[in-house]
């Protein structure tokens, strides 16, 4: 039988949030047709009256309408996010408020992407659940629905048959860790490639990486250093090295990097370093060489990589190859 995956969108929603999935769903369908395979996903866009549903970017998408479509069970059910404005907006629908909810708990699994979490929240469908959402959105979110666990770190979380992503493009990693769910880890990897994404994600990945903190937080010449530090991690990244690269001296330096990032060098990069090799691990890549990948000699990563996470890369490695989403099953 085909998944069928319906997305509630409203005007003012966010675009991405939903093509997105969108996109990683249709393309499995690609892949599974190049593959001789009937396609897996059957996706349709729902909104309270149906019809042209303009975004937030102004491109319009049709839609069915949840007023004159019975709820039925559905495999996949989410909701996708928006500002503050249309999410106030959306949450006062009454056919939104009636109809939601039930065709939610027919699906056999029902979420959000980035803020759509409000709209899960409001409706009582994320009680007792834990979830993700857009970063800027999590405080607020756990103080307005205290029921609701909200993981401020991860960029996707599973917790059931309860899916819900952090925001935006993060949308796409929980939509891959559905693929891989649904019909395996080859045709979620082909999508990803024929998607041209840089690397499947875990979902406990941070939102944030260390080298993203960096490169935002970077004032001139720094924020050139990061983007070269991300090329060369395999390499020697001292501070006499990073001050020849960033043209000063060692002392200056030091006290010029440590006051910009809050952190000292020796700290920052060992954090890119090990933020790096979970990616390589959650990957399949073997332990030596996700330590050699990232310039780290293998007895100091394994001492490093457990003191950060909490575990040795090898079973990281075990937990995480095998399946993408993290998960809160009860």
């Amino acid at each position: 039988m085909p998944i069928e995956v319906a997305i509630l969108i409203y005007p003012g929603f966010e675009l991405l949030d939903a093509s997105g999935p969108v996109s990683v769903f249709s393309t499995a369908n690609f892949v599974l047709d190049q593959q001789e395979k009937d396609p897996a996903y059957e996706i349709s866009m729902v909104s309270s009256i149906g019809g042209a549903v303009r975004s937030s970017s102004g491109v319009s998408v049709n839609t069915k309408p949840l007023s004159k479509v019975p709820p039925r069970k559905l495999h996949t059910f989410l909701v996708a996010g928006a500002e503050a404005g249309p999410l106030r907006k959306v949450l006062k629908d009454p056919v939104v408020c009636e109809r939601a909810p039930r065709w939610a708990r027919k699906s056999n699994r029902y979420g959000s992407v980035c803020a759509g979490t409000f709209v899960l929240a409001k409706l009582k469908l994320i009680d007792g659940r834990c979830v993700a959402s857009h970063w800027s959105a999590c405080r607020s979110l756990a103080a307005a629905f205290p029921k609701v666990e909200v993981d401020e770190n991860a960029i996707y979380v599973k917790d059931g048959n309860v899916w819900t992503s952090a925001g935006v493009t993060t949308g796409i990693d929980m939509a891959l860790a559905m693929v891989a769910n649904d019909t395996g880890m080859a045709v979620a990897n082909d999508v990803a490639k024929r998607l041209v994404l840089y690397v499947r994600r875990p979902g406990n990945q941070s939102q944030f990486s260390p080298l993203l903190r960096a490169q935002r937080t970077a004032e001139h010449p720094f924020g050139d250093l990061m983007d070269w530090v991300q090329l060369n991690l395999e390499h020697n990244l001292d501070v006499p090295t990073l001050a020849a690269r960033a043209g000063l001296s060692e002392r200056s330096f030091f006290r010029k990097f440590t006051e910009a990032m809050d952190e000292t060098p020796a700290r920052l990069i060992e954090s890119i370093r090990l933020d790096a090799a979970r990616v390589l691990l959650s990957q399949g890549l073997a332990t030596k060489l996700t330590a050699s990948r990232v310039g780290l000699p293998s007895s100091r990563f394994a001492k490093a990589f457990e003191r950060r996470f909490g575990m040795s890369p090898r079973l990281y490695r075990e937990m995480h190859a095998q399946s993408a989403a993290p998960s809160r099953d009860r």
